[in-house]
Order: C-alpha cells, then structure tokens, then sequence
C-alpha cells in the first residue's frame, strides 16, 4: 500500500506581543491549513495552495525558511502530513467555497494561543504543536 502525503501550513500571527495559530474545523476535527498534492507539485507549493484555498490567506512569510515536520503515518489508507511554518499580519480569515464540494471545506477557523491549540487538536498533531512553539520561541 503507497503511503498518500498532504502538506500544510502553521500559520502564525503576532497579537500583543504574544503568537497565535490559525487553527480550521472540519465536523469535529481540528487541523492547521493542509491538503494532498498535486501532480508535480512540491510539498511546500502544496502547502501555500492548500492554505490560500482554505483560508484565502496570501503573501505569507516564510521567516523560518522552508523548515517543516512532519506526522507519524496515520488513518487508512495511511497518509503523512508535512507542516511548514510562515507568519501572516492578516487576522481576517475567509472560507472560500470549493468548487468539488459546492461549499467551504472547514466549518469554522479561529486564531488561538498554544494553551488553546493543546486543547483542540489531535494527538497526532501535537508534535507538530511542540515543532511550532520551539521555533516561535
């Protein structure tokens, strides 16, 4: 069985001195902006796609380079995710509707501090939550 990849962004906004991370749900399930690549595609092309796509987000600064982590094999068939890291100044944040699905993908976004983003996302995720602070420090 081929192993599928998808590649994201953690997207991170200065407020007051402190960070904050745009979190999107899809039902229950909380995620950074990711999403499978496309045929030719580089994984970092992929995650700026998939964020713009999802979050209308452009311009985004890639202050850490193209440093990224990546998850442990999960769900069936097994897919990894590789995370990215990059700022944006926007705090404004649209759900485009997808042409596939005929409306958004997410059900809502907001922005949250490390506390929050502990709360709400996966287990799989948090190594990457923990990549995202150390880097942010």
């Amino acid at each position: 069985m081929s192993m599928r990849f998808s590649a994201g962004i953690v997207v991170a906004r200065r407020q007051e001195g402190s960070w904050l991370l745009l979190l999107l749900r899809a039902y229950r399930n909380w995620d950074f902006p990711k999403g499978m690549s496309e045929e030719g595609e580089s994984p970092l092309d992929t995650a700026v796609r998939e964020t713009r796509e999802e979050t209308g987000l452009e311009n985004l600064s890639f202050s850490w380079g193209a440093a990224f982590i990546e998850t442990s094999p999960y769900g069936n068939p097994p897919k990894i995710a590789r995370y990215y890291l990059s700022e944006t100044d926007r705090s404004g944040i649209i759900l485009p509707i997808s042409e596939e699905l005929g409306r958004p993908e997410h059900d809502e976004w907001k922005w949250v501090d490390f506390i929050e983003a502990e709360e709400l996302l996966p287990e799989r995720l948090k190594p990457v939550l923990s990549w995202a602070k150390r880097k942010l420090a």
